[in-house]
């Protein structure tokens, strides 16, 4: 019996450490010159503003900053001929998340199409990015790091391309250059500790106990309480022609439905 009442102790005080959500160095990922900053999160396929950043949505919706949220995503996940069935699943799963209707947007582009052994032309993100940055005076771009989360060509194709427009845009004097911001892919153990990796991570347990590679001191982290943990369970279940088996393995499992660490991305050659 003192061994269950423990267990329900112990439960009991993870569980608490977790109701609220919890944020750290997160005024880096917005630019303060800038009132109020104009945020852009850009994704591959519906769904993933859900199953990969839904953390930072949500925190940012409640920064005292009040960032003005963008949603560009640049295919309909057309994979297996079921786009227009996920831009909708889209359209619902940003409602649920917060994102104004006016602020997002999915692109159609012959040679951005949802393909699992392609990479995509980083001129071409470019040039598709180019006039919604300019136009929207986008101040950050948020997007997948080089690794994409999955290793999925299409995603990590995004920062090359985002970093392509970066400087074309820096040599015009008259244009404002967003800053790049890129979401840090974990190795496969915490990647699938979400809870656990998500307590820890509130603790602030180092990168090195995760067996993360080292990235910069004082990464932005974005940590979910259990009420955006619930709301982001119901973004993803938007996305109806998703839910096959092992996405519900992700929603139990998966660290980025509870943890955000972004680094700022920067160009080799920059």
């Amino acid at each position: 019996m003192m061994f269950f009442s423990i267990i329900l102790a112990v439960v009991t005080l993870l569980l608490s450490i977790l109701y609220k959500p919890s944020e750290f160095n997160t005024d880096a990922l917005l630019e303060q010159t800038v009132s109020p900053p104009r945020v852009l999160l850009l994704t591959a396929h519906p769904d993933d503003e859900c199953f990969f950043f839904a953390p930072t949505i949500l925190a940012l919706r409640r920064s005292s900053l009040s960032p003005e949220i963008f949603s560009l995503c640049l295919s309909s996940g057309n994979a297996d001929g079921i786009g227009e069935q996920r831009k909708g699943e889209l359209v619902r799963s940003l409602d649920i998340l917060g994102v104004e209707k006016d602020n997002r947007w999915i692109i159609e582009h012959p040679q951005l199409q949802d393909n699992i052994t392609q990479q995509w032309d980083a001129e071409i993100i470019a040039q598709v990015l180019r006039p919604f940055v300019i136009e929207h005076h986008i101040t950050s771009v948020l997007t997948f790091d080089i690794k994409g989360i999955s290793l999925h060509p299409n995603h990590f194709s995004l920062p090359l391309g985002v970093s392509y427009l970066i400087k074309s845009l820096s040599s015009s004097s008259h244009i404002s250059v967003p800053r790049l911001f890129s979401l840090v892919t974990v190795p496969v153990l915490p990647k699938y500790a979400g809870l656990p990796s998500a307590i820890l991570t509130r603790l602030g347990i180092s990168q090195a106990f995760l067996a993360f590679e080292p990235t910069v001191d004082s990464l932005p982290v974005f940590i979910s309480g259990i009420s955006d943990y619930l709301t982001t369970a119901r973004a993803i279940l938007a996305h109806d022609s998703q839910m096959v088996w092992f996405r519900y393995l992700c929603m139990m499992f998966s660290r980025y439905m509870w943890v955000n660490e972004w680094v700022e991305f920067k160009s080799q050659n920059a």
